[in-house]
C-alpha cells in the first residue's frame, strides 16, 4: 500500500510569494511562524525553564519549538464542518469539526478528473461532473469522497490564477451529495467562486443566490467540504480510501487536516 498525501505544505515564506494586491489572503495559506532553534533562541528558552545558563546546556543546545500566529481555522488544506455554512443544516443545529466522527473522514474516494471541462473564475456546470463521473468508470461512493481535480496544481501562491479558480454552484454541490457523496474535496483554493467574481456577479446582478451559493448548499445537504488539496494528480480514478483527519479544535467550524490517501 501506498501513502499519498494530498496536504498542502503550510509555509509562511507562501504569504511573501503573493501578489501585493492579495497579501491580505495570506492567512488562509499558512500561519505566521516564529522559529525557536535549539542552538539560538530554543536555547534561551530552554535555558530560562530550568533556571541555568545557556553555557550550562549540553553542546550549548536547548530545544527547537516554534509560535504559531494568525492561524485560521480554515488555514491550508482544511476540512469545513456544516457549522461553516450557517447555524442549521438539514433542520437541525450545524454540527462542528469535533462532532464529526473519524469514521465519517475515512472513506472510498474517487477523483473527477475536470481538465478541459472548466473555466477559472466560472462555476463548474453539472454536466461537466456527470462527464467526469462517466470517465472515471466508476459510480461516487456511498458516504464516501468526491475529489476534484480542476488543473490548479499548475499554480503556487505567487501566480495570480492562484486566486483565479473554477467555483461551485449550489447545483453542483448538490449534484455530488445527491450521488452519495459526504465529503466534497478540490485542488482550488475555494469551494465556490473566488469572492471578487462573487462580489461583481451581485453587484450588476443583485441576486443573492451568487454569493457563495456553493457552500450554503451544504445547509440542504449536509457535507463536509475540502479545499486546497494538493497531488491529486498523484491519483488513480477511484479504488483508494483517503483519511481527512482535521485538528480537533472545539466549537469550531473547521480545521486544517494532514489529508493521506491509501492506495
Amino acid at each position: 500500500m501506498e501513502l499519498i498525501d494530498l496536504t498542502r505544505t503550510l509555509d509562511p515564506a507562501d504569504r511573501e510569494k503573493l501578489p501585493p494586491e492579495l497579501r491580505a489572503l495570506g492567512r488562509v495559506l499558512a500561519p505566521e511562524i516564529t522559529y525557536a532553534h535549539p542552538a539560538g533562541a530554543g536555547g534561551e528558552e530552554f535555558a530560562a525553564a530550568m533556571a541555568c545558563r545557556v553555557e550550562d546546556l549540553p553542546d550549548g543546545e536547548g530545544w527547537g519549538s516554534e509560535t504559531l500566529n494568525d492561524f485560521s481555522s480554515h488555514l491550508g488544506t482544511h476540512v469545513d464542518a456544516p457549522l461553516h455554512y450557517g447555524s442549521t443544516c438539514e433542520g437541525r443545529p450545524a454540527r462542528t469539526i469535533t462532532d464529526i466522527a473519524l469514521q465519517e473522514l475515512w472513506c472510498e474516494a474517487v477523483v473527477l478528473d475536470l481538465h478541459g471541462r472548466c473555466e477559472a473564475n466560472t462555476a463548474i456546470t453539472v454536466e461537466a461532473l456527470q462527464a467526469a463521473v462517466e470517465q472515471a468508470g466508476v459510480g461516487v461512493p456511498q458516504g464516501g469522497a468526491v475529489l476534484l481535480r480542476t488543473g490548479q496544481e499548475r499554480f503556487g501562491p505567487q501566480d495570480p490564477e492562484f486566486f483565479r479558480y473554477p467555483g461551485m454552484s449550489r447545483e453542483g454541490t448538490l449534484f455530488l451529495a445527491e450521488q452519495g457523496a459526504k465529503v466534497l474535496g478540490t485542488d482550488a483554493a475555494g469551494w465556490d467562486l473566488p469572492f471578487p467574481v462573487m462580489a461583481e456577479a451581485f453587484r450588476t446582478g443583485g441576486d443573492n443566490a451568487v454569493l457563495w451559493d456553493g457552500h450554503r448548499a451544504g445547509r440542504e445537504r449536509e457535507v463536509f467540504i475540502v479545499q486546497q488539496l494538493a497531488n491529486l494528480a498523484a491519483l488513480p480514478p477511484s479504488g483508494f480510501r483517503v483519511a481527512f483527519f482535521p485538528l480537533k479544535l472545539a466549537r469550531a467550524s473547521a480545521a486544517p487536516a494532514r489529508v493521506v490517501a491509501f492506495v
